[in-house]
C-alpha cells in the first residue's frame, strides 16, 4: 500500500491530503472525525483494492492542514467548503469528479453539509457513526426539539477540561482516565485490542488536534440553564452544538439524494442515545450534580435521530441501507476494517 502526501492550497489554507490509487481510479473521498486526522483511515486502506483512487485530507486544525479558526457559527461549513475546494484540485483526480464521500462522526456531518451544499459531486454518502443531523446534545426527540432556548450544555464548555489540556500537553501516558490513549482505548473503539499496532499512529492523529478557542474545543457561554454553560461562537465542539448545526430538512430536501450507507456500532458510547459525551445522559447518571431530570432534561436519542431523518430521506425519493456491528463501538473502519470495505466496496459498485 503506498500512500502520498500532498500539499494542496486552498484559499486561504494549505491542507495536508493523503492519497493512494491511480488518478484515473474510482473516486472515493474520507473525512475524518474530530480529534484525529487522515491517518485514522489507515487501517481501513489495508482492506481496500488499489484501484480505487483515494483521497484523505486533514481538516483545518488537524494533522499537518494549516491552523485556521473555526467559525461556529457556520456550523460545520468551515470544514465543508474547504473539503469542497479539493474536488476540484488537478493535482488530485480528474475535472468534475463524483467521489464516494466516506464520512467519521463529525466528518459525518462535514460530508452531510458537503452534499447538501454540492448534491452534483456526490456519487454516494457514507455515515460512519456520525453526528445528529441535529447536533450534538441540547435536544430533546426525534425531531430535534432543543432542550433549552440557548442550547445549554452543548458547545466548548461541555468537555472534560483535564482531557483538553492532556491533549495539549502531548500527553502519551495511560496514569488517568482523561489521558488521549486512555480515551482512544476506551471511547473510540469498544474493543482495545482492536487498535492492535495501530495504536500509536492512531494517538498520534489525535495528538495532532489543535487546541485553542479558535479550534478545538472553541469558546463557551454562560447559561441560566443546567449545567450553566452554553455554546460559543468559535471552535469545533460550538460548530456542532444544536445552535448551529441543524441540517436534517437541508439533508432531506437534496436534489438528486446520493445513495446512504449508514454504519454503526451498537456499543458506541460517543454516537449513541446514551453517551457518555452527552451532559444530559451523564447527568442522569449522577455524574453531573444538579441534573433536572427527563422531563427538563432527556438525554439526546442521537441514533433515533439519525434514522428519523433517514426514514424521511427515503421517504422523500432517496435510499439507504444502515448496517450496525454487534459489540462494535465509534470507529468500525478500525474495529470491524474487512466488514465495512465490504459494505464500502458495494456501495461503490452500485453507485458507478
Amino acid at each position: 500500500m503506498s500512500v502520498e502526501q500532498v500539499q494542496i492550497a486552498t484559499g486561504a489554507i494549505t491542507q495536508n491530503v493523503l492519497v493512494r490509487g491511480p488518478e484515473d481510479g474510482t473516486p472515493v473521498l474520507l473525512v475524518h472525525g474530530n480529534c484525529s486526522s487522515a491517518g485514522f483511515w489507515l487501517p481501513l486502506l489495508r482492506h481496500l483494492p488499489d484501484s480505487l483512487r483515494v483521497v484523505a485530507p486533514d481538516l483545518r486544525g488537524y494533522g499537518l492542514t494549516d491552523v485556521a479558526a473555526v467559525d461556529a457559527t457556520r456550523g460545520l461549513r468551515d470544514f465543508a467548503d474547504d473539503v469542497a475546494a479539493l474536488l476540484d484540485a488537478p493535482e488530485l483526480w480528474p475535472a468534475g469528479v463524483r467521489p464516494v464521500v466516506v464520512g467519521h462522526s463529525i466528518g459525518g456531518g462535514v460530508a452531510m453539509r458537503l452534499a447538501i451544499d454540492h448534491p452534483d459531486r456526490v456519487a454516494a454518502l457514507v455515515l460512519e457513526a456520525p453526528v445528529s443531523p441535529y447536533g450534538y446534545g441540547g435536544t430533546r426527540d426525534v425531531d430535534g426539539n432543543p432542550t433549552t432556548p440557548d442550547f445549554a450544555g452543548t458547545g466548548g464548555g461541555s468537555v472534560n477540561p483535564e482531557f483538553v489540556r492532556r491533549l495539549a500537553s502531548g500527553d502519551r501516558g495511560e496514569d488517568d482516565q482523561t489521558s488521549p490513549r486512555n480515551v482512544l482505548r476506551a471511547t473510540y473503539v469498544a474493543d482495545p485490542a482492536s487498535l492492535g499496532a495501530d495504536e500509536e499512529a492512531l494517538l498520534d492523529t489525535m495528538l495532532s488536534t489543535a487546541v485553542g478557542t479558535g479550534n478545538y474545543p472553541g469558546d463557551g457561554s454562560q447559561s441560566p440553564n443546567w449545567p450553566g454553560s452554553g455554546p460559543g461562537t468559535r471552535g469545533v465542539l460550538n460548530a456542532i452544538s444544536p445552535r448551529w448545526f441543524r441540517v436534517a430538512e437541508d439533508l432531506v430536501a437534496i436534489d438528486g439524494k446520493p445513495p446512504v450507507l449508514w454504519v454503526h456500532g451498537d456499543a458506541d458510547v460517543i454516537v449513541s442515545d446514551t453517551s457518555l459525551f452527552d451532559l444530559a445522559y451523564l447527568g442522569k447518571l449522577g455524574a453531573v450534580p444538579g441534573w433536572p431530570g427527563d422531563d427538563e432534561c432527556p438525554p439526546q436519542p442521537m441514533v433515533a435521530q439519525t434514522r428519523a431523518v433517514l426514514d424521511r430521506y427515503a421517504a422523500a425519493g432517496g435510499s439507504y441501507t444502515e448496517v450496525v456491528y454487534d459489540g462494535c463501538g465509534h470507529s468500525p473502519h478500525i474495529e470491524r476494517p474487512a466488514e465495512f470495505a465490504a459494505a464500502l466496496l458495494k456501495l461503490i459498485a452500485a453507485a458507478f
